[in-house]
């Protein structure tokens, strides 16, 4: 068997969706992904209610912390295949150079963090970000991606990234 792809999920405070973007890909790609997440202002902690949604669903989150996106880019860092930003902040800020040169893309979800209103239009909002980049990952695992040129895959992030998490028609 092939190597994993080692695949980096990018946001601003590291907290909440790349958090959710590892935890669904580590599970979902195991074996074929190996994914990571980082922020370019990373928060004290990981949001406790992404760690509260993710272990109601079964994942195992003590591992899970925010972490800056420079750990990826310095030297012995991870050799990374897909760089892709789920927030609208970090798509816009100036990366690093990653080793190897990645694959990148915008995934923008909307930002449970910020969400307000009752307990259970919070929950809503985690879960909602979590219910869009399932579905997202599922499509990028079920890539043929050793098969397709540089070109077709990136036409094909782009238009994972704009899936809005509703089911097709």
């Amino acid at each position: 068997m092939a190597d994993p792809f080692n695949v980096l999920f990018l946001c601003t405070g590291n907290s909440a969706r790349s958090i959710m973007a590892e935890a669904i890909l580590n599970q979902l790609g195991a074996g074929k992904f190996r994914a990571y997440s980082a922020g370019s202002q990373p928060k004290v902690r990981v949001n406790p209610r992404t760690i509260e949604l993710l272990q109601s669903l079964g994942y195992d989150t003590s591992d899970f912390r925010s972490k800056g996106w420079y750990e990826f880019a310095k030297p012995g860092a991870p050799y990374l295949y897909f760089v892709f930003t789920v927030c609208d902040n970090a798509a816009g800020e100036t990366c690093p150079v990653w080793p190897g040169q990645p694959m990148t893309a915008h995934w923008g979800i909307p930002d449970p963090a910020a969400a307000t209103g009752s307990p259970a239009e919070i929950a809503l909002a985690f879960k909602g970000a979590y219910r869009i980049l399932f579905q997202r990952l599922g499509i990028f695992r079920a890539l043929p991606l050793r098969s397709l040129d540089q070109l077709s895959l990136q036409s094909k992030f782009r238009d994972i990234g704009r899936l809005d998490g509703k089911p097709p028609p």
